[in-house]
This record gives structure tokens, C-alpha cells and sequence, in this order.
């Protein structure tokens, strides 16, 4: 699995670590420090010479024009989960686009017609880079003529849960050593409010050119689901925002051009906001419910039966639902940077803190009840038991490891003691991460009952929809299950929910 964000997880209440950075990410920050001091006074990239590519003209009309005969040239900065789908409903809507990554496997399988991408088939890749309408690349001078470029780049937390815009910043400066007039400038990735145009603006503008004068610049947050079958970035509302008027009109002219709807708003910062909203409202209404889980639990009372009942009510109410822990890019890290930026306007954000404490807390909540169900069920202690844990990836249907929570439970499972192996459709081999180095290379399991049976427990963190929950419950002694995935079994007597 490849990406194009970078995020972190958290390790425990109070300390946090960082999974899953692409080590191919490293070769950004040396890119761009390779070319320092060169030229107009970016650090990044010499500046256009004559011959250069003159491109789209600076006015809404030329842009328009040019929109709607299909005479832009895309580029798109990071080939991942955000970019890539992005990259292919340019495409599809008749676009040229060229797209940079730094890892250069990545780009190299995409040449090739190999997508990681599940809802991206490599069989369209091959097609469009035979066509000569794509081009995936690893050289920043092959974005010398895009008309349109858009960022799609990580922004993880530092060690002390603050924002990290090194990759904004450093993109941005790779941009403005190419930028030239007419160009349109996008920034996708997730943010606080104010930093397109307190952070990449202040860079472009370096280079002499004024944003709404020489160029146009906007925020459109993406809003991906990898594993979502129902919904496509075609299908999915964009929400655009421009440094002014002139810059909104343009960015929704291109992006209605590859969407189905656009939805503009009056601001980048607003379109920042935006995204914010919806990913807290995730984190907190998570938290909300795994609070639950754990006080309903005390009552011997079933959460999972509960939200069924309670999302009969058609208004008032949708549902959320509990699990081991947060992950993917998102909704583990996003809150957090409207945390930081909240305290500059002296503002305390005391629910986004507490949500994240108790989503944080999640993966130990399961640890103590698999704890207790060997000591209670087995009269086995977790140190020496061989523990099954079903499911690597983050979320179901995905090969997505980021932020998952799996990690955190074979750690804290590890260090008491326990043999921890892993069984996993979507991830036949953990990849290399930063700081999960250790597991790096570790393989899953074959699904055979004579092997499930050799286990002390199994520990259900992903209910990927082609595994046998009934083949688990049926040749394990204890199964305990974080999802529910074992709901429509009959006989759940050796099943515990945590």
C-alpha cells in the first residue's frame, strides 16, 4: 500500500506516536532541500525560462474557455488515496493530467497499469498512459506545464500533537519555483482555517506574483472513503473555496467540470472550516458511543442492540458506531489541528480533547476484556497465550494500515507477554513504518481451522466482509469481537463484545 498522507496514532492518553509515514516521503524533504538557494529566492527550483510553457491567460473568461474545451493541463501532487481517484475523474472528464509522487515504485507500478487503489483499476491507469493523457512521474519538471496544480500531500501531527505542514510548505515552494501567470493552485489537503492563505499563499507570492492578480489560488477539501463502494470522488459534493471571488469561480468551473456538484462557499477559510466540522463530528460521536459501549457494557447491556433500536427513529439521530480505537488519515488526526489553532484566539476546545482521550483509551478497553475473558473463561494468563488478532488494516475492505489500531493492540498484547500473530484478506505483509519497524515483514496467517484451533484466543479488529466469522467462532475456544462481526452467528457463547 502506497499513500499520499501521512498521519499519526496515538500510543496512549497522554504520549503519542506516529505509524504508517511513507519512507518514500523522506525524498520530498530532499527534494526539496537538493535545490535550495537556486534562482528567484524560493528554496526549491530555478526559475521558468523563456521557452517555457505560457499556458492559460490570467483572466475567468480565458479559464472558462479553456475549462470547457477541455484545454487544461492537470497536475496533481501525490498519487494516493486522495490523488490518484482525483487524478482519474480528471480523466474520465476529458483532462490531461500529469501526476508526481516521490515514491518511485508507486510510480513506476502505475506506469506499469498497477493500482493499489481499490476503487482505481489498473486496467484504466494502462489505458489512460497509453493514451498519453496521463503521466505519472517522479520528476518536479514535468509539472513545469500544468495549468492547474493541486496538492495532495500529507499533514500529519508533530511528537507534541501540532500541526506539521513541512509537506505543505515544501510543495509550495517546489510550485512556486515553476509558477507563472494564469495558473490555478489548489490545496486539498486537510487543514486549519487560515492556511492557504497564511501559508501557501505568503510562499507563491514570493515569487513577485500576487494570488487574485497573477494567479488564482483555492482550498477544496478532499472527502475519499476508501473501502466506499457507494461513492466515487465523482459523486461526492466538492467544496471550494478561493482567495477571493475570481479564484472561487475558477476552481469551481474546473472541479464542476470533474464532479457532479460543487458546492462553493465564500472563503478558503470557511471550505478549511468545513472539513474540520465533519471529521470532529465523527471524533466526538465515536467517542460519544464507545463511552457507551463500555457503560452499557457494565449493565450487561448490548450496545451493538441498541443502536439498531435506536436508528429506527427516522429524524434526531444517525448512527456510530464502537471499535477498538481510531484510524486512517483523518479522523485520528484532523481535530486536533483546529486544537492548535483554537489557541490563538484563547479558546479552549475541551471536547475535541476528551473525545480523543476516550477514542484513545479504546484499544485498552479491549485489552482488559481479553484479559479477563482468559482469566475468566480459560484460567490462562495473557503472558504466553497465542492471540489472534483478525484484521490489520484500519478499516473493512481496505489495505489501508494507517493509524490502525491494530498496531497499538499487538503492542500492548506483546508487552504482557503474549505470541501475537495476525490473519488479514487485504494485507498479506505488515509495511514498513517509521515507527512499527519491528513488524515490518511479519505475514498473515493461513485461515485453516487447524491453525485457528492452535490459539489461546482470536481477537476480531476488522470485520473485512470476505472472512468466515462463523469458521472463527466454530474452531475457537474465545473469540472476542470489537465490531460485532460475529452478529449473525446463533451460538455466540464463547463470543465476548469489547
Amino acid at each position: 500500500m502506497q499513500c499520499a498522507h501521512t498521519v499519526c496514532a496515538s500510543r496512549c492518553v497522554l504520549e503519542h506516536r506516529f505509524i504508517s509515514r511513507p519512507r518514500a516521503y523522506d525524498r520530498l524533504r530532499v527534494l526539496i532541500a537538493s535545490t535550495k538557494e537556486r534562482s528567484i529566492g524560493i528554496p526549491g527550483i530555478s526559475a521558468l525560462s523563456d521557452n517555457e510553457p505560457k499556458g492559460i491567460g490570467t483572466s475567468v473568461e480565458d479559464w472558462l474557455s479553456a475549462i470547457g474545451e477541455r484545454n487544461v493541463h492537470v497536475g496533481v501532487i501525490g498519487l494516493g488515496y486522495v490523488g490518484l481517484p482525483l487524478a482519474v475523474a480528471a480523466l474520465r472528464s476529458g483532462f490531461r493530467v500529469t501526476g508526481f509522487d516521490v515514491n518511485e515504485s508507486h510510480v513506476e507500478r502505475l506506469a506499469a497499469g498497477q493500482s493499489s487503489i481499490g476503487r482505481v483499476t489498473g486496467e484504466e491507469v494502462m489505458e489512460f498512459c497509453q493514451s498519453g493523457c496521463f503521466r505519472p512521474t517522479t520528476q518536479w519538471d514535468d509539472m513545469r506545464g500544468c495549468d492547474a496544480v493541486i496538492i495532495c500531500v500529507p499533514t500529519p501531527l508533530d511528537k507534541h500533537r501540532e500541526p506539521d505542514l513541512s509537506y505543505v510548505e515544501g510543495t509550495s515552494r517546489l510550485i512556486a519555483g515553476t509558477l507563472r501567470p494564469g495558473q490555478l493552485v489548489v490545496l486539498e489537503s486537510t487543514t486549519y482555517p487560515g492556511t492557504t492563505t497564511g501559508v501557501v499563499r505568503p510562499i507563491l507570492e514570493e515569487t513577485g506574483l500576487s494570488s487574485g492578480r497573477d494567479f488564482f489560488l483555492a482550498f477544496s477539501p478532499e472527502r475519499e472513503d476508501p473501502g466506499n463502494q457507494q461513492f466515487e470522488t465523482s459523486t461526492i459534493a466538492k467544496i471550494v473555496g478561493g482567495d477571493g471571488p475570481e479564484a472561487t469561480e475558477v476552481a469551481t468551473a474546473l472541479y464542476g467540470a470533474i464532479v457532479r456538484k460543487v458546492v462553493p462557499v465564500s472563503s478558503s477559510e470557511v471550505a478549511e472550516a468545513t472539513k474540520l466540522m465533519e471529521n470532529i463530528f465523527r471524533a466526538v460521536n465515536i467517542a460519544l458511543v464507545n463511552e457507551l459501549k463500555i457503560i452499557y457494557g457494565r449493565m450487561g447491556i448490548d450496545i451493538w442492540e441498541v443502536i439498531e433500536a435506536a436508528k429506527t427513529k427516522p429524524f434526531g439521530y444517525m448512527p456510530f458506531y464502537p471499535g477498538p480505537g481510531l484510524g486512517g488519515h483523518c479522523i485520528p488526526i484532523d481535530p486536533f489541528y483546529l486544537t492548535w489553532k483554537a489557541r490563538e484566539f484563547d479558546v479552549s476546545t475541551r471536547f475535541i480533547e476528551l473525545a480523543g482521550e476516550v477514542n484513545t483509551r479504546a484499544p485498552y478497553h479491549v485489552i482488559e476484556s481479553l484479559v479477563e475473558a482468559l482469566s475468566t473463561r480459560k484460567q490462562k494468563a495473557v503472558a504466553g497465550s497465542r492471540i489472534l488478532l483478525f484484521g490489520l488494516a484500519y478499516k473493512k475492505n481496505v489495505e489501508d494500515v494507517r493509524e490502525s489500531p491494530a498496531f497499538t493492540l499487538i503492542k500492548l498484547l506483546e508487552e504482557r507477554g503474549a505470541k501475537v500473530d495476525f490473519h488479514d484478506p487485504f494485507v498479506p505483509e505488515v509495511p514498513m513504518t517509521r515507527e512499527h519497524m519491528e513488524l515490518a515483514g511479519r505475514r498473515s496467517v493461513n485461515f485453516d481451522p487447524a491453525v485457528l484451533q492452535s490459539y489461546d484466543a482470536g481477537l476480531i479488529c476488522t470485520d473485512h466482509s470476505n472472512v468466515d466469522y462463523a469458521g472463527i467462532v466454530a474452531s475457537m475456544d474465545l473469540v472476542i469481537d470489537t465490531r460485532n462481526a460475529t452478529k449473525d452467528i446463533i451460538d455466540r457463547s464463547n463470543v465476548v463484545l469489547a
